[in-house]
């Protein structure tokens, strides 16, 4: 199958993550892939992690822009069965939409919803999409009073395939000390909603080693400030890639997330990307991690974190308990299980009409347009 993807990529949002986990597993598939993505001038996040794959092409700016801008070649001289969005709020709607009848007329389009709730601007509905995509049934249940219910489709968010590291030599290799608790803080809000934590850690470093590792670009002027107390805190100014990522993620004892609820419906992508690293996550309790009992760690205040993190560090019951959680939760949501549920979607969409991708006159017109 040939598919198209309008998408963040090698990028640190949630976007690219899902995009790549499904996208690359799309293509370890066997599948032909054409991804489309924003230039490197102007996009969604905060860092370009990595060099794009040769069927990367970065042809548009984010809708914030000012004017905002999609170059059209690559889109309509690319060959796909399948066109996809993803976070459409975030690419260029209006510029889009000028082109969108030569899509429709080659192939069968998908949007996949990364918004909250529905959004207020007209932009967004102007496009007729075969199928619309959604996580869970929260997203769902604010689709379906915009869109109708016969379009929705609900695939969860993929989680990264699991893949187990050596600490020893995963801390050798990023020169990180053997003999401390290593607590991972990692992301673009790594500093920000973690400055609340840094009291009761302190209190923590008085009866264990840790080391707080804080791998980020952002806000790093904030928790310098801390290192003067007893609390031992390594700063990596870092966006890493997922190859690096994991090598700190196998390094830690535990990853941690204190990221209040926010408005309207979200789900971690930072959980799904880290997940198959068996680095346990010990997170504030909130909407990010709906579905997810026991697969993340949780409380609710900081005495339970208090609590929670020493029975990680202690590898007491909670842990082992979290351990088998895991492995159920990683088998039903791999990328390769996710990946073939999209196919199976693409595979229903294309039985119902026939692209014909040999019809001379839509390339005619597809040629006028790049023209």
């Amino acid at each position: 199958m040939d598919i198209g993807m309008m998408s963040a990529w090698n990028q640190d949002s949630g976007a690219s993550i899902h995009a790549e986990l499904i996208g690359r597993e799309w293509v370890r598939m066997g599948h032909q892939l054409s991804v489309f993505s924003f230039l490197k001038t102007d996009f969604h996040g905060t860092a370009i992690v990595c060099e794009d794959e040769d069927y990367v092409s970065r042809c548009f700016t984010t809708s914030q822009a000012k004017p905002p801008f999609l170059d059209v070649q690559p889109i309509l001289k690319a060959d796909y069965d399948i066109f996809i969005t993803q976070d459409l709020g975030m690419l260029p709607q209006d510029e889009l939409a000028k082109i969108f009848h030569l899509i429709k007329q080659r192939a069968r389009t998908v949007t996949i919803i990364h918004h909250n709730r529905l959004p207020s601007n007209p932009s967004f509905y102007q496009f007729d999409w075969d199928a619309i995509v959604c996580f869970d049934d929260r997203y769902y249940n604010f689709l379906r009073k915009g869109f109708p219910e016969e379009k929705l489709h609900i695939i969860p968010y993929p989680c990264h395939p699991k893949r187990c590291g050596d600490r020893f030599k995963e801390r050798e290799k990023l020169d990180l000390p053997q003999d401390r608790y290593i607590l991972l803080l990692f992301g673009q809000r790594a500093v920000k909603d973690h400055i609340a934590l840094i009291p009761t850690l302190e209190n923590i470093s008085r009866r264990f080693p840790i080391l707080v590792l804080v791998v980020s670009k952002r806000d790093l002027d904030q928790i310098k400030d801390f290192k003067r107390g007893h609390l031992e805190i390594l700063i990596r100014e870092e966006a890493p890639d997922i190859e690096r990522l994991y090598s700190y993620l196998h390094a830690s004892d535990v990853l941690l997330y204190h990221r209040p609820s926010p408005s309207g419906v979200v789900v971690s992508s930072t959980a799904y990307q880290c997940l198959g690293s068996y680095c346990p996550i010990l997170a504030l309790m909130s909407n990010y991690f709906y579905n997810m009992d026991g697969v993340v760690l949780t409380y609710t205040n900081l005495e339970e974190f208090e609590d929670n993190l020493i029975e990680i560090l202690n590898r007491g019951p909670r842990f082992y308990n979290w351990q088998r959680s895991l492995e159920d939760f990683l088998m039903r949501n791999s990328a390769t299980s996710i990946a073939n549920q999209y196919i199976d979607l693409f595979q229903s969409l294309l039985e119902k009409k026939v692209v014909k991708r040999d019809n001379p006159e839509i390339f005619r017109k597809s040629e006028e347009a790049i023209r």
